[in-house]
């Protein structure tokens, strides 16, 4: 599947004070850690979006995060392998596809479309590879087969549906990454694509690999009857084909953590004898005015939307990164009026002949967003410079371009 179009990045001097490391949250250790390799090749999965709507906010704001994660690894000397998969079957698809009337695929190719568009225009760095399920089927069966090997998967006892679950007791360090009692994983197992309460099960939480055609359901020949692939499987498998095990971070939405990125980790653990990944790191939910951002509650905030509406796609991305990444917080009219006044202080300020240095301001970002990507610490940062540079008379002609591309560089805007 082709991403969308690379960004030119500007380059930047290298950090006069020496090589750093950014520091970020690891929810399977409850830490800060540093994340990525000293030198040498950061490898990075990001879970993509399941294509049956538009971007919306929840969605900008866990790829813009892991975006800036990619510019500060880039800016640290790394090269960056980054790895993102598309669900381009699966129910919520499926159901939209007939809901509407529209056939599944068209479903996905036209919002898969649309996803690009809206990741080109907040400027986010494309992934190496950019690959959907249907592209990966054959790597799905291959790694069913080899779990299959471990003895880590069953058949249920359905003479219907005779699906293909993977056992979770097969993985004796099942549930390092979200910590979660028995209770808890069970109830966010039902509310997130699981089903915890489907007779014949070994275990409630063990999930599904392979789900025998339905009626009027898109399938594909395996040896395990035609049928098409469970959830969590595509990811385990896309992952191991690009990155390989022990790669440096798999991310996405604190939504995530469980099922989804608990059962990846357990498979390829399982299937490989390795760790999958080395840190898991997860972005906050975006809700909207007090409330949970839902398609089921028609609040969704939608990228292209506000692109529609003349709204300067980088003031979006300034209003996503006023807030902490790992956070919960809610998107407000407020919030997109503040980044477009912060916007356009930043480039009037830039617009300037010349102004006040730019190295502090520069090295003050660095900092910020090596410890914990703290963007908004950032975006303060460059507050004091605009704000000096447009109250102080400076004799520095180059600090302007400078600034110019290290807000770019760095923070992905464009000024």
């Amino acid at each position: 599947m082709q991403a969308w179009k690379a960004p030119s990045v500007p380059s930047l001097p290298a950090d006069e004070s020496g090589p750093r490391e950014v520091r970020v949250f690891d929810t399977a250790a409850q830490s800060i850690i540093d994340l990525g390799p000293k030198h040498g090749t950061a490898r990075m999965y990001v879970c993509g979006i399941t294509p049956y709507d538009a971007t919306h906010m929840g969605h900008a704001n866990t790829y813009v995060t892991f975006d800036l994660l990619n510019r500060v690894w880039r800016d640290n000397g790394l090269d960056v392998r980054y790895v993102q998969n598309i669900t381009d079957v699966d129910d919520p698809l499926l159901e939209r596809a007939e809901a509407t009337g529209v056939q599944w695929a068209e479903l996905a190719a036209t919002e898969v479309d649309l996803y690009r568009a809206d990741m080109e225009a907040l400027n986010v760095i494309p992934p190496d590879h950019f690959q959907g399920v249907v592209e990966s089927i054959n790597l799905v069966i291959d790694l069913i087969e080899e779990l299959q090997q471990h003895g880590a998967i069953y058949r249920i006892d359905d003479p219907e549906y005779p699906d293909l679950y993977f056992a979770i007791d097969s993985d004796h360090d099942f549930g390092e990454v979200g910590h979660l009692l028995a209770d808890e994983a069970r109830a966010l197992s039902a509310e997130r694509g699981g089903d915890p309460d489907r007779p014949g099960k070994r275990d409630p939480l063990d999930c599904l690999v392979w789900r025998q055609a339905r009626p009027g359901e898109p399938a594909w020949d395996s040896p395990f009857g035609r049928g098409r692939p469970g959830w969590h499987i595509e990811c385990t498998a896309i992952a191991l084909e690009h990155l390989g095990t022990d790669f440096d971070v798999q991310g996405g939405g604190n939504d995530l953590i469980f099922p989804h990125h608990e059962m990846c980790a357990a498979e390829a653990r399982v299937a490989t004898g390795k760790p999958f990944a080395r840190s898991y790191v997860h972005g906050g939910m975006v809700g909207l005015d007090g409330e949970k951002m839902s398609k089921s509650l028609g609040n969704l905030v939608k990228v292209s939307v506000l692109r529609e509406s003349g709204v300067d796609p980088m003031a979006i991305r300034l209003a996503l990164l006023a807030n902490r990444y790992r956070e919960d917080w809610f998107w407000t009219d407020g919030l997109l009026s503040a980044a477009q006044e912060r916007l356009a202080r930043w480039r009037e300020a830039v617009r300037r002949e010349a102004t006040i240095a730019a190295g502090e301001v520069i090295a003050d970002m660095r900092t910020a967003l090596n410890n914990d990507l703290d963007a908004p610490t950032a975006l303060a940062a460059v507050d004091a410079w605009a704000g000096a540079a447009l109250s102080v008379d400076g004799d520095d002609s180059v600090a302007p371009q400078q600034v110019t591309d290290a807000v770019e560089a760095l923070l992905g805007i464009r000024l």
